[in-house]
């Protein structure tokens, strides 16, 4: 399929063109406690809801950690008794029809959302949401599905999923970086007007026009860049690591404040462009026939529900628990191990393909028993939703910080923040064990 071109609402027997990943990649903003409490307390505390604030529907929590009432902490979940009296072709064409209402009705009120920015925002967040319920559907009962059609489907909202993701991610991002640099800083702008007083203010700004040496290479990790700037930021005549951070975090803050609000600005042209094309009409028009006529295979008609959708129900939570046994837990399992802190952040990425096997383990169980939810995967989700955020916040920090002709300080103080966000990874990291290691005598939560 041409990115303006052919449409998937058209025949849905032809060859499927284009890649077929797994499902959008939403965002959803969460919080961001500072690391030291965060390993110790995990990220649930006090009263931010945000996280889970995009599947406020999921469903009442079932039960509570695995593990503590007995139960495998690996077992698939319990189906629903209905299932029995309804075929499989009715219970998933019943599921993708609420879902692809939810997303025809998101899309209506960010039509009608005009000028309101949060109205659009919501609605936009809606729209992901349904979008990612149905494209994890099709992924999970595949075999249940007219394939290429499916496939098709699939791959297209996944583009459409992570287009319109991009500027909440970036505004999101910002925010809690400001925040970590206000946090660290400490009284915040106290500190930046006693760094103004004492003059190295003035050596900062003149700092950001010649300074060339404190330049961080492509290849350079975030301790080495710290380590090279304070050491440059101390011959400025402030040996105090902490006067040498507020020097810098006003012009750091800036930095990234005109880096991420211009990434920003060129998301939402993207959403925009995107939500115009005839790429996304075609969309548009699938998920429509999908509401009223869901292209399941003619097996499906014929297989009772509890049969056919409990072993792909399974398969999925099998693929999650692999996936999470190939993750170093063991290590993770200690509060301040630093094992977040390496310098190859290739080592984030099987983590996020966790984070996605969770969301089709859970978006399969919502299907298969609706009336409960799962307690488990809904933590785990979240923590590693704040493993998510703070990889990517310590990457935009990272790409700050490569910025050519910054002042020593500006560079210590994006070290720094670098160095806090990889804290939070593994604060997510030591987070994400304690949901679901079973717990032992020596380590009770």
């Amino acid at each position: 399929m041409t990115p303006g071109g052919a449409g998937v609402a058209q025949r849905h027997d032809q060859p499927t063109g284009g890649p077929t990943g797994l499902i959008g990649i939403g965002y959803e903003p969460g919080r961001a406690p500072g690391a030291r409490s965060a390993v110790v307390d995990g990220p649930y505390g006090g009263n931010d809801a945000s996280y889970g604030a995009d599947d406020a529907s999921y469903g009442p929590v079932m039960a509570s950690r695995s593990g503590d009432d007995g139960t495998d902490r690996d077992a698939a979940p319990d189906i629903g008794a209905d299932l029995a009296s309804h075929t499989a072709d009715e219970v998933l064409a019943d599921y993708l029809h609420q879902q692809s209402a939810d997303f025809l009705r998101s899309l209506r009120l960010h039509r009608e959302s005009g000028s309101d920015a949060e109205g659009a925002g919501e609605a936009a967040r809606q729209l992901r949401r349904a979008a990612r319920r149905i494209s994890a559907t099709l992924h999970t009962f595949r075999p249940l599905t007219e394939e290429a059609w499916a496939d098709q489907l699939r791959s297209e909202l996944g583009w459409l999923s992570g287009t319109l993701a991009r500027e909440q991610a970036c505004a999101a991002r910002r925010e809690r970086l400001m925040a970590a640099l206000q946090r660290l800083t400490g009284r915040g702008p106290e500190r930046s007007d006693r760094g103004d007083r004492t003059g190295r203010g003035e050596r900062g700004k003149r700092g950001d026009r010649t300074t060339t040496g404190s330049t961080t290479g492509p290849g350079t990790s975030s301790a080495s860049s710290a380590s090279s700037a304070a050491s440059s930021a101390a011959p400025d005549g402030d040996p105090d690591p902490d006067g040498a951070l507020s020097a810098g975090a006003a012009r750091a803050g800036a930095l990234l404040d005109r880096q991420l609000t211009l990434a920003r600005t060129r998301a939402h042209s993207a959403g925009l462009q995107a939500l115009g094309s005839s790429r996304f009409h075609a969309v548009a028009d699938s998920v429509a026939v999908l509401a009223s006529e869901a292209p399941l295979a003619r097996t499906a008609a014929e297989l009772p529900a509890d049969e056919a959708l409990p072993p792909l129900a399974e398969q999925a939570h099998r693929r999650l628990t692999e996936a999470v046994a190939a993750l170093p837990l063991s290590r993770a399992g200690y509060p301040y191990n630093a094992a977040a802190l390496a310098a190859d952040h290739r080592q984030d990425a099987p983590w996020h393909q966790v984070r996605m096997l969770v969301r089709l383990s859970r978006y399969a169980r919502e299907l298969i028993a609706p009336e409960a939810g799962d307690l488990l995967l809904a933590e785990a989700g979240r923590a590693l939703e704040w493993h998510r955020d703070a990889a990517e916040a310590a990457a935009a920090a990272a790409a700050a910080a490569r910025t050519p002709r910054i002042a020593p300080a500006t560079a210590y103080a994006l070290g720094v923040l670098h160095a806090d966000q990889r804290h939070e990874v593994e604060a997510a990291r030591f987070a994400f064990g304690r949901v679901w290691l079973p717990r032992t005598p020596d380590r009770k939560g």
